[in-house]
């Protein structure tokens, strides 16, 4: 019973067989004649019907000159006529072509000739014909005008785009304005400080604002003082007035000479007797920031007894660099941001410009006046300083900075191409400000430029650049360069 399986099964491997190499001899076509009925011949193609294959198609006249045909399954069998195989399948014809293959006209868009057929998954594998990928996708072509741009040109597969995170920003005209920042401290208004003082000797007898930081009011007495030179010369004027109107007037001339004000020179008119004491004016309003006057103390004519600072206008002392000096000019706006207050930007002005610098630093001091009415800005709070800039009275082409791409001696960019082609470009920059460059010279509005892992790219270019050194000799003729895989 054995051995008949045996001779059953050895019987059914046999067709099986004859088929299977018929279809890997012949392809799908052969395979189909098979089941049609017509046997393909297995020797050697008959003279006769090299005779009867009709001559290349009318469309074919004109691609090339035809040098000979050779096998379809790459045996190394040619003829100088066209013929069909053992299988029934049309011989190849080879052109007088650097290549081989036949001579195609030029692509629209005015890309050139196809040259040659690339590997659609980047892999090193060209093909000088249309073809599929084990994968059934088509290889892409490759133009005459993209192969010259091949040399200055990265490729990099969208797969390793996405894994680097790669980002582009298309090259737009705008504004350039330059936020220059600067450290300083909040000082008293020193047009707005006062000292308080009396034009004659005399003795301190009371104090009417007796500590420091007291508020004081234009025209507040702020203390009363005994000076007997003093009341001699009011006594003179009491008398004066009696007697003679003119030499009232000169005494009352002295009476001011000395500080005192109308309204306590208009009390004499009527006293019999010159005061005690006479109260000491404040000239103008403020906050007591020095208190010199003692209860009891002997003072000099002109002796300073207070310092009033009006603290309702202040001023931030701020320190720049001496090369930022000519982009600043008085009447810039200006942010001030303090430590006390988070969150929060007072607005002011730049009024004044200090004309010398700090030698230590190289830094040069700017004026910034504040409001502070409801005087929540004391003196000698840090402050950090915003001035901002217009870098051109104009808008110009920029690129943000991280397109750059600066080796000490050239500055470029990675300008993209699509489908992963970067192009580096030179460019000539101009000025800078808040994270952009001026583009003078390589760049047009619109293009897109890298502005994120342009470094990785760079690196990328360089290692196919030293690649493509090293294996120059083992690539065919016309063949690309190996690209990036990931």
């Amino acid at each position: 019973m054995r051995p008949a399986l045996w001779i059953a099964s050895g019987l059914l491997l046999v067709p099986l067989a004859a088929i299977g190499g018929v279809y890997l001899m012949g392809g799908r076509s052969a395979l189909e004649q098979l089941v049609a009925g017509h046997l393909p011949s297995m020797g050697p193609a008959p003279k006769a019907q090299a005779a009867q294959v009709p001559p290349p198609p009318a469309s074919m006249a004109g691609e090339g000159k035809i040098l000979f045909y050779r096998d379809p399954m790459g045996l190394p069998e040619i003829s100088p006529v066209q013929k069909k195989d053992s299988m029934g399948m049309d011989y190849i014809p080879v052109y007088d072509t650097p290549t081989g293959a036949a001579p195609t006209n030029e692509a629209p868009g005015g890309k050139g000739k196809v040259l040659y057929y690339r590997n659609p998954m980047g892999l090193p594998d060209i093909s000088y014909e249309p073809k599929k990928d084990s994968m059934g996708m088509d290889y892409i072509p490759v133009y005459e005008n993209e192969a010259q741009e091949d040399g200055n040109v990265v490729r990099i597969s969208l797969d390793k785009v996405q894994k680097l995170g790669v980002a582009t920003e298309a090259a737009a005209v705008r504004r350039l304005t330059r936020t220059i920042r600067a450290t300083g401290t909040l000082q008293p208004d020193e047009s707005r400080q006062t000292i308080v003082t009396a034009r004659f000797d005399g003795w301190v007898q009371r104090l009417h604002v007796d500590k420091t930081g007291d508020m004081v009011k234009p025209g507040q007495a702020v203390l009363e003082l005994f000076s007997p030179s003093l009341r001699l010369a009011q006594q003179e004027y009491i008398l004066a007035r009696r007697t003679d109107p003119a030499l009232a007037a000169a005494a009352a001339q002295r009476l001011k000479t000395l500080g005192l004000t109308t309204a306590q020179i208009s009390a004499l008119e009527d006293a019999r007797e010159a005061p005690g004491t006479i109260a000491v004016i404040a000239p103008e309003g403020g906050q007591v920031v020095e208190k010199m006057a003692v209860e009891g103390a002997r003072i000099m004519a002109g002796e300073p007894l207070y310092r009033l600072v009006d603290f309702s206008h202040v001023w931030v002392i701020a320190e720049i660099y001496e090369q930022d000096l000519p982009s600043v000019q008085p009447g810039l706006p200006v942010e001030v941001e303090l430590d006390a207050f988070p969150g929060e930007r007072f607005q002011g002005e730049v009024s004044f410009i200090y004309p010398n610098l700090t030698p230590e630093t190289r830094t040069a001091k700017i004026r910034v006046e504040l409001g502070n009415a409801d005087g929540r800005l004391k003196a000698d709070m840090y402050a950090a300083v915003l001035v901002s800039t217009d870098m051109a009275s104009a808008d110009v082409l920029s690129v943000p900075e991280s397109a750059i791409l600066d080796t000490g001696r050239r500055r470029a960019v990675l300008v993209e191409r699509g489908e992963g082609r970067y192009e580096p470009r030179e460019v000539r920059l101009g000025r800078r400000a808040d994270g952009h460059v001026e583009i003078l010279e390589g760049l047009t509005t619109g293009e897109k430029v890298v502005v994120s892992a342009n470094f990785l790219i760079d690196a990328e270019s360089n290692l196919q650049a030293a690649l493509r050194a090293f294996t120059a000799g083992d690539q065919p003729a016309g063949a690309p360069q190996t690209e990036s895989q990931p």
